[in-house]
């Protein structure tokens, strides 16, 4: 089978054509796709427990810790203790990243707006069900259902 014509492949190079439209709007606001992503992920009011970033955005905590450290530096975040889980770091965006969450939050409208304004919605919801079930799939292969027999 051609490389084309496999799901996988498909959903690979939409995806990075995706991040690089992003990448490149990010870039002209002096951040990166990356890091637009985890400030969509952070609540502009309270902030977000740093724990419950990396499952949200698929990050592993390592690199999330690496991230959110340039963040700081570049005045974007500020680290909180938590004050309901003294055990934890609450993330809060500072005046300068709740500015680059703006941007992010439209960034991401204004494409699926153009998709929205050029794709049916038959075809979007389909698209979506198609995405479920791939997800589905995956889950699957990744947790396989537990079978047990009665003796």
């Amino acid at each position: 089978m051609k490389k084309e014509l496999t799901v996988d492949y498909n959903i690979k190079t939409a995806w990075h054509a995706i991040y690089r439209m992003y990448n490149q709007q990010a870039l002209k606001n002096d951040f990166t796709t990356s890091v637009g992503y985890v400030l969509l992920n952070i609540d502009s009011k309270e902030g977000t427990p740093a724990t419950k970033i990396a499952p949200l955005i698929g990050l592993e905590s390592r690199s999330l810790t690496r991230m959110l450290k340039n963040m700081e530096e570049k005045g974007l975040i500020t680290k909180q203790p938590d004050l309901n889980d003294r055990r934890s770091v609450r993330i809060v965006l500072t005046e300068l990243g709740r500015e680059k969450k703006e941007i992010s939050r439209k960034t991401v409208l204004d494409f699926n707006n153009a998709v929205r304004a050029t794709i049916s919605e038959d075809k979007i919801n389909t698209f979506f069900e198609v995405i479920d079930h791939i997800n589905q799939i995956v889950e699957e292969e990744i947790n396989p259902p537990v079978v047990t027999t009665t003796p």
